[in-house]
Formats: C-alpha cells, structure tokens, sequence
C-alpha cells in the first residue's frame, strides 16, 4: 500500500466501543424528545423498526467490512463494484452527512447547557438556534475532538474506550431515575389521539427525521476505521452487529422513560408541543432529581464529545479513502508515519466543519439532512455485497460470509428506499439537490485523468443517478401524510416504493462489473499486507 502507514492497534472491544460510542452520542439527549413530537407514545415502536431496519443495512456492510479492511472503507465499496461515478455520489453523500456530525455533536453540549441553572447560560440557545456565545462553545468542543485525535489512533481509542463505558452509567441512571420518580402509565393512551396520534405516518416518519436514523448512523465507525483493526475479519461483524443492538435496547428503554415522565401538563396541547430546551436535564428538575439532572449536565459534554471525537477519526479516514478512489487531492491520502493519522484530511474535515457549525445553529436543524443523505450512501452497500458475491476470491477475497445475505440484501435496500420517502417532500429534494452539488469535484478529477473509462463508469453508475431523481419525484408526487401532493395515495405509495426498489435493485446489481482495483488484483495484495 503506497502511502498507508496507518497503525493496526484497535482491538475488537474497542472498535465496538467506538462504534456504540459513536451511536450513543447526542441522539439519546434529544431523540426521544423529537421521537415524541413526532408520533406520540408510539415512537417505541418507531425505535424497534429503526434498530430492525438499521441491523438489516449493517449486515450487507458488516461483510463488506471484512471484505475490504481499510480506511475510509464505507466510501469505497461502489467505486469497487460500480466504478468511479456510483463510487463517487455514494462517497460525497456519506461524508456529507459524516462530517456534519461533528458540530452537530458540538451544538448539542451548547445547547444542553442552556438548562443550567445560570442566568448566563439562558442566553446560550433562544428555543431554535444558538447564540454567538454557544456558538464559541461549540467551535471550542470542535477543536478539542481534533486535538485528541491529532496525534495518535492509541490515544483516540482509550479515550473513547473510557467515554464509552460512562454512557452506559448515564443512560441507566437516566431511566432508573425517571421510572422510579414518576412513571404515568396513562401517559401511553390518554393524550391527544392515544397511543398513535398521527398513525403510523408519524411513526414512519419519526424513523426518518426525528433523529432515530442519524442516531444509528454511527455504526458506520468500525468500517472506517477496520484499516486498523488488529484482526478485522473477526472484529468488524462483532462490532457492527453488537453497537446496533446493544444501542438498540438502551433507545428503546430511554423512549419508555422520557414517555412515563412527562407531565400531565406538558402534554395539555399534545405531544407535538413540548416545550423543553434539554429535555431529559428538563424532566429531572422538573421531578427534584437535581442529581441526576446534574450528572445529564455533565453527560451532555461526554456523550456528544465523545460521538464527535470518533467522527473526527472517522471522516479523516474517509477523506483518505476517496483521495485514493482519485477525488481529492494526493495530500489528503497521505498518512503521517509517526502517529498513523491522516493529518491533512483532519484539517479539511476542521474547516468544513466550522462551516457547518455557522450555516446550521441548532441540533435539530442538521439531523433530517444528515440522516436523509446518509440514505443515499445506504443504498449502495445492499447492491455492492451482491455484485461481489459474482466473483471468486481470486477477484475479492471473502474470509466472513453472511448466511442468507439473498435476501438480506434486497430488504435492507427496500427499508433504506422506504426511509428516504418518509423523510417528506421536500427535504427528499433538498438532499438530493445537495448530492448534485459535489458532482464539478468528480468531473474535475475525471478530465485530470483524461477520462479513463468514462463511459464505463457512467453506463455502470446511471441507475444512482435516475434512482435518486426518480425518488425525489416519487415524494413530491406521493401522498400528503408525507408531504406530497397526493397524486399516489396513502398505502399505495408503499407499494410503489417497494416495487420500484426491486427494479432498481436488480438494475444496480447487474451494472456492477469487475473494476479496475478489482481486475489488478487489488484486494489480494490488500489482504496479504493486512495479515503481516
């Protein structure tokens, strides 16, 4: 491997300490809270379908994962399958919506402060975004996740380790506390529409934008970071699989919490319209548990901080990873042969994450578009694990295989489709507008190659393109409980939905072919220097 002098030092534990780490970052803080202005008491059920959906996808990368054991991993996979046009759109919309994460991480300590007890700090977040002062804040949590993760993966590692295990204690404490306090059994049915006050489009819904999915998004952390896994063929499915479930049960738990011990009077004028700045710090002193309010105070810096420390490791990799693919400059592939870490890509990764801190001054205003562009990079991993599943391992080299992946394959492709629509018109545009955006980088890069298999790519890659075109028209088209304008009607778009997926699943799959990385040998020589 030319420049890769990345360091095999995380073990399985850790990677799955960083992947749970990452999941439970400010998620736990304000999804059940958003969770809940969404659909009611029935957003339980919204966090069972989001761990099932989310596990689904996790599994086609799970082996994918072990299949391709190196940095930057989740952003390379369709450029190996489907070459550089599919490679490219699935890569920019997954660091995207990773590298957001990171002062979406930062906003979310800012604004839990605002409850502090302070007069100062009310002035922090005014209810929608955050003040020049809790921006400073957060530009400052920012820069602290960069500098642990400057200098060596070892130090990154421990740290999060050590983090990881303290969000464990929070969260338990959190629904011990409320459940013990107050616990309002009635609060499931007696309220404004019952259990289900917006059917099941607010559950569906709530999946897609109230922050379930961009909670899950960090599952993504040990395929990134499997090119220094010391044994990553072991390591990466333990990881991913055990983060989503363990993860799972704790937002499941934390969801039946936040809805016993809601006020009576916070629910006066339904769920759609609690008013809480922190809402789990909120419902603490509103219950006189001032110690647990403070240690979720406390918590508010730990938990982000430490989401948003593993995604500064993370979205380094990624850079590396599609400077290699051949879109970005050489500097940003190489790795500092002392520490092991991808300087140059951390800095981009700094800088762009400022500007997303100053454009979006919120938590919530970040999470739709994160969790809905992060759909888009979902979509390749189901069609690329069965493109490769064509070839021997002459051509990719296999060593974990998921047992009925046939059918694994395409539901996760369906359940990622289905997500996106729910994510509502026009969002769905918006998103895809965004993916439209980052093209001029890819065709800059292709004329600096002379276009080199051009038509190839293209020919390969076009069903992406018409896919996420035609989704966005399906949205603005579908049906009203999800912002369309009702041409498909209610329970009709689903079918649309799941029958179009197939057909474009299908498609992906037969336009993958065997790539150049692929043709050359790639991943044997990749897996002989990964043993050694």
């Amino acid at each position: 491997m030319d420049n890769n002098n990345m360091r095999r030092d995380i073990k399985t534990f850790a990677l799955t300490m960083t992947g749970l780490g990452s999941i439970i970052g400010s998620g736990w803080l304000f999804g059940a809270w958003r969770a809940a202005e969404v659909a009611g008491p029935a957003a339980l059920i919204a966090w069972v379908l989001g761990t099932f959906i989310i596990l689904f996808i996790g599994l086609t990368y799970a082996e994918l994962g072990t299949m391709f054991p190196e940095a930057g991993g989740m952003v390379r996979y369709a450029h190996f399958s489907h070459g550089s046009l599919a490679g490219y759109i699935s890569g920019w919309a997954n660091w995207i919506a990773i590298v957001s994460v990171i002062p979406v991480e930062a906003e979310a300590s800012a604004q839990y402060m605002s409850s502090w007890p302070f007069a100062w700090a009310h002035s922090l977040y005014n209810g929608t975004q955050l003040s020049a002062a809790g921006l400073l804040i957060a530009a400052i949590l920012v820069i602290i996740y960069f500098i642990l993760n400057y200098f060596t993966v070892q130090l990154f590692a421990r740290v999060n380790t050590a983090i990881t295990i303290f969000k464990f204690i929070i969260p338990g404490c959190t629904i011990l506390g409320l459940v013990i306090a107050g616990f309002h059994s009635g609060n499931f049915t007696q309220y404004h529409g019952g259990f289900m006050p917006h059917g099941w489009a607010g559950i569906l819904t709530a999946i897609a934008t109230s922050g379930i999915v961009f909670a899950f998004n960090g599952f993504q952390s040990p395929i990134n970071l499997a090119g220094e896994a010391r044994n990553p063929q072991r390591s990466i499915p333990i990881a991913v699989i055990g983060s989503i479930l363990m993860a799972g049960v704790i937002y499941v738990l934390l969801q039946l919490a936040f809805i016993g011990a809601v006020k009576p009077s916070m629910v006066s004028n339904g769920w759609d319209n609690i008013q809480l700045k922190s809402p789990f710090a909120d419902l603490a002193m509103a219950w006189g548990l001032n110690w647990l309010a403070l240690l979720l105070f406390a918590d508010a810096f730990i938990s982000p901080s430490g989401t948003g420390m593993t995604y500064t490791a993370t979205t380094a990799r990624m850079i590396y990873g599609m400077e290699r693919n051949g879109y970005f400059p050489k500097v940003f592939g190489f790795v500092n042969p002392k520490v092991g870490v991808p300087r140059a890509a951390m800095w981009l990764n700094l800088v762009v994450s400022f500007i997303f801190l100053f454009l979006f001054r919120g938590w919530g205003s970040l999470a739709s578009v994160i969790s809905v562009a992060t759909l888009i990079s979902y979509v390749t991993g189901p069609i690329s694990v069965m493109v490769f599943r064509r070839y021997s391992n002459e051509a990719v080299h296999r060593p974990f295989k998921i047992k009925g992946m046939q059918i694994i394959a395409p539901l996760a492709f369906i359940m990622a489709s289905l997500i996106y629509y729910w994510a509502q018109w026009p969002l769905t545009g918006k998103v895809t507008l965004i993916m439209v955006i980052g093209l001029p980088i890819y065709f800059y890069y292709q004329a600096k190659s002379n276009w080199e298999g051009f038509s190839k790519d293209l020919k390969s890659g076009l069903w992406l393109i018409i896919y996420l075109l035609y989704m966005a028209f399906i949205s603005w088209i579908g049906s009203s409980k999800f912002h369309g304008i009702n041409i498909i009607p209610y329970g009709w778009d689903f079918v649309v939905i799941i029958i179009s997926a197939l057909i474009f699943y299908t498609w992906g799959v037969r336009s993958g072919y065997l790539t150049k990385d692929l043709e050359d040998g790639y991943q044997m020589k990749q897996s002989k220097t990964d043993v050694h």
